[in-house]
């Protein structure tokens, strides 16, 4: 595996495969070739046309000039057309391209799992859709069309100069290995800026990121100046990649325009000596020819820099295609689980770590029955529900539901079965209600989401909004206080009615009385389903049927309220504390 990445990111490799996405769109990437083919056969036809008008005039041969307006004009209008079928085609081709690469980055996305989120920033993530897709649009568009227009020109008008000469011609093949070298060293060099110019991109991205989510945090400590050094570090970084590579753009191209002036010149001192049999049209069309070819191919060097960018860009999006999507092999499903959870001698580590989350963890959670984890923080109790969701796989012992290993569900079903809570609640920029209804309960009724609300205790000040259900929150519910965004997503999760319900600190945002109505309304939903509780208030989960002490990812104790105070142990000393405080 390690031996076939580096050729799988090679500059070919990386074309081919964008090649694939153009496949779909074959028809309008022929008509814009037929229209560039349109646009090069000019050129070397204005070299005839020149070649002729000479002639005509050294023969006076009045007759035949009259035709010479028409074929100029004839020249134009293809000219023209070809430059129409061209541009407009392969823009259909090219932005066709970006869209689909853009929604397979993004579903793929959808589609990582967990460990990857936890290991890439989201200013870098983000970068990647936004700049980088930009950067191959230009490759895809711009380049593109330059490449095949000025490549089609060029070849257009060496077939002329060697249909004309071929002997005079080899000039400019003595000059083309120097050529090869230059661009192959200054290409290596583009795509080498180009990568640590996307990376500066996505560090912006990330520290903006930060500063826009966590703007309240800045100000209240003081972080601006802090701040502001690191945008400005990471912007000055970026700017000098970009000098970098607008440097060894600049010099690129005078030394290969320096070339082919050194061909040119080369040439004009030839054709003075071996083109004496050749008409004065003759000899002034080869040098128009030969003087048209140094704009085409200047134009393909420029071309060249938006090619190398785009060849970097396209490599970091297919880095990400490559990914490995997130472990989905089972194929298990049931239309509802009763709700049995058994956790049978689980060990997990967490990846690139070499201490254990989790050592040897057993319990049963039977259908109905409310389990909660306690403990103090780092102990493990999230990482119990990380492995119930398979946000991460468990790697030793078993974790059944309904006595089926979760791993032969189907992933989509398994969590289907679940409800969750968590501390961090997750709002959108979007209704209360399509906040509730949320996903796969978009489609859920009115009335089913007010019934949801009020079991949440959150149609009070739901009703007391502008716009009730269909008032805008804001992005990640900003016009809500942190009481009110849980219960949203506590309202959220029982719309779902799922036979296992997880609440992750659920009540921790929430003041005295908030937390008294959400507790009332807990106990009526986790009848009949079964739950699983971390809570941090030891107080909120006195009635639970089973309670488990984790302490550095191990069962330390387990029992009822009353018994665990009465062994007098980790769970009573936790109990104390509280009670004081």
């Amino acid at each position: 595996m390690a031996e076939s990445i580096p050729e799988k990111n090679t500059p070919f490799a990386t074309y081919k495969r964008l090649f694939h996405y153009v496949t779909p769109f074959w028809g309008s990437f022929a008509i814009s070739t037929v229209g560039y083919l349109l646009y090069a056969a000019t050129e070397p036809l204005f070299a005839t046309l020149i070649k002729n008008i000479i002639d005509i005039l050294q023969a006076q041969n009045r007759e035949k000039m009259i035709l010479l307006p028409l074929f100029f004009i004839g020249l134009i209008f293809t000219r023209g057309v070809g430059t129409f079928l061209g541009g407009f085609f392969l823009a259909k081709v090219s932005t066709g391209v970006v869209h689909t690469l853009r929604c397979d980055v993004f579903n793929k996305y959808a589609q990582l799992p967990t460990a990857y989120f936890d290991s890439h920033n989201s200013g870098q993530m983000m970068s990647v859709i936004t700049y980088n897709v930009r950067e191959v649009t230009e490759a895809t568009t711009d380049a593109i069309r330059t490449f095949v227009r000025e490549g089609l020109t060029a070849l257009g008008l060496l077939i002329y100069l060697f249909y004309s000469d071929w002997r005079l011609s080899l000039v400019f093949l003595a000059i083309a290995p120097v050529i090869a070298v230059m661009v192959s060293y200054v290409s290596k060099r583009l795509r080498k800026l180009s990568r640590l110019i996307q990376n500066s991109v996505g560090d912006m991205s990330h520290i903006t990121s930060e500063l826009v989510t966590g703007h309240r945090v800045v100000r209240s400590y003081g972080g601006k100046d802090y701040e502001k050094s690191r945008f400005f570090t990471s912007s000055f970084n970026n700017s000098q990649q970009n000098l970098k590579l607008a440097t060894t753009t600049a010099i690129h191209n005078p030394l290969l325009q320096l070339l082919i002036g050194i061909a040119l010149a080369g040439l004009m001192y030839l054709t003075l000596f071996f083109m004496d049999k050749v008409s004065p049209g003759g000899f002034v069309g080869y040098l128009t020819a030969a003087f048209l070819l140094p704009k085409p191919i200047r134009q393909l060097s420029d071309a060249n820099s938006n090619v190398q960018k785009g060849i970097t860009a396209a490599q970091s999006l297919f880095e990400i295609l490559d990914e490995m999507d997130e472990v989905d092999s089972g194929n298990y499903q049931i239309s509802r689980a009763t709700g049995v959870l058994e956790f049978d001698n689980v060990s997990f580590a967490y990846p690139n770590s070499e201490d254990y989350a989790l050592k040897n963890v057993s319990f049963t959670a039977k259908a109905g029955q409310t389990v909660a984890l306690v403990g103090a923080s780092g102990g493990g109790k999230s990482t119990v529900t990380n492995l119930i969701l398979r946000f991460y796989e468990h790697s030793e012992g078993r974790i059944l539901l309904d006595g089926v290993e979760i791993s032969d569900y189907q992933l989509s079903n398994l969590r289907a079965q679940i409800g969750l809570v968590t501390q961090q609640v997750t709002l959108f920029n979007d209704s209360v209600a399509n906040n509730i209804a949320y996903g796969g309960l978009a489609n859920a009724p009115l009335e089913a989401i007010h019934q949801a609300a009020e079991k949440a205790h959150a149609i009070g000040f739901i009703e007391a909004l502008p716009q009730g259900l269909a008032t805008e929150i804001g992005e990640n519910g900003v016009k809500l206080s942190g009481g009110q965004k849980q219960r949203l997503a506590i309202a959220r999760a029982l719309l779902k009615d799922a036979p296992l319900l997880i609440l992750d600190e659920a009540t921790s945002a929430l003041d005295t009385e908030s937390e008294r109505q959400i507790q009332k309304a807990l106990k009526e939903v986790v009848v009949g389903r079964t739950s699983i509780i971390i809570a941090h208030r030891l107080s909120t989960i006195e009635e639970a049927d089973l309670i488990l002490v984790i302490e550095k990812g191990q069962i330390v104790e387990r029992g009822t309220h009353q018994t665990l105070l009465a062994q007098n142990g980790a769970y009573s000393r936790l109990y104390s504390v509280q009670f004081e405080e």
